[in-house]
């Protein structure tokens, strides 16, 4: 007959008892971290949600002073909407062929680290450090006007490190088995990377690029500095000063009267709804097309 397996150790009073107790401060902790969350969201609904309505989202500020009521921030909400999609189209390009690079390419390589080191000193630039740059070189140097494609490299420049990292730790937990067994069929790397490995990691990616754009959607600091203030609708970002939410938000803040403070409330409201419905649809689009 074999032997009889040995009994498994039991679980000492103790032990279980610290473990009640860390999963009891995880909850706890978890909690106290919700709460300024929670109460911020509340304070921007509480203070807003009177304001947005119809008009403010489909008239702009245009003739309207800060001690008058009424005007909205449909010229601001163009403005980011026209901003951001520059942003995306100039970064995410870069930053995921420098991820590919640098996972794929760059093993032991002397530029792979020179890369990486770079993407993590712009992680840290302060983004006032990223507008006076484009302020400098763009409008100063060269000569250009300030405009919205000036915002949208100033915002450029802050998004690529995060896109960049994001991307980076998805192509990272790609299995090598896939790699593998694409190769083994002969199928080139470039055919490799196109067609199994970014779509394996594309889902995570997205998740990446939405929390990039969250992130520099709320910037206000290098906006000031090179795309200006305007309050009447602007649709070429090529030209002239234009408005976005930030700017809306801080020259509103900025006037003493409860008419702009509203203005400012319902502007804040509704770039955390845009910002709401882009990771919805970005979540959305993800889930459709990741493999199963």
């Amino acid at each position: 007959m074999s032997a009889p397996s040995p009994a498994l150790p039991q679980i000492s009073a103790r032990r279980k008892t610290v473990d009640r107790i860390m999963h009891g401060l995880m909850y706890v902790f978890f909690g106290l971290a919700l709460v300024p969350l929670i109460s911020l969201i509340w304070m921007v609904v509480k203070s807003g949600i009177s304001r947005l309505d119809g008009d403010f989202l489909s008239h702009s500020s245009k003739g309207v002073a800060g001690f008058q009521p009424g005007g909205g921030a449909y010229h601001a909400i163009v403005g980011t909407l026209e901003i951001m999609l520059l942003t995306t189209i100039m970064a995410v390009p870069i930053a995921v062929l420098t991820a590919v690079y640098l996972v794929e390419y760059g093993q032991n390589k002397r530029l792979a680290r020179i890369i990486s080191f770079f993407v993590d000193v712009m992680t840290g630039v302060p983004s006032i450090i990223a507008g006076l740059f484009i302020l400098a070189f763009w409008i100063l140097v060269l000569g250009n006007q300030a405009s919205g494609f000036a915002g949208a490299l100033a915002l450029a420049i802050l998004m690529i490190p995060t896109v960049v990292r994001s991307s980076e730790e998805m192509l990272k937990l790609v299995p090598n088995e896939l790699r593998e067994a694409s190769y083994a069929l002969g199928v080139p790397r470039w055919r490799t990377i196109t067609k199994v490995i970014l779509p394996t990691a594309f889902s995570g990616m997205i998740t990446g690029i939405m929390l990039a754009v969250a992130r520099v959607m709320g910037e206000t600091a290098p906006l000031l500095l090179v795309i200006g203030t305007t309050k009447v609708i602007n649709t070429n970002p090529f030209s002239g000063s234009i408005s976005s939410l930030p700017t809306f938000i801080w020259e509103q803040s900025g006037d003493p009267n409860q008419f702009s403070a509203d203005r400012a409330w319902a502007g804040a409201l509704t770039l955390i709804l845009i910002i709401m419905l882009l990771n919805l649809g970005a979540r959305l689009v993800a889930r459709r097309t990741s493999i199963r």
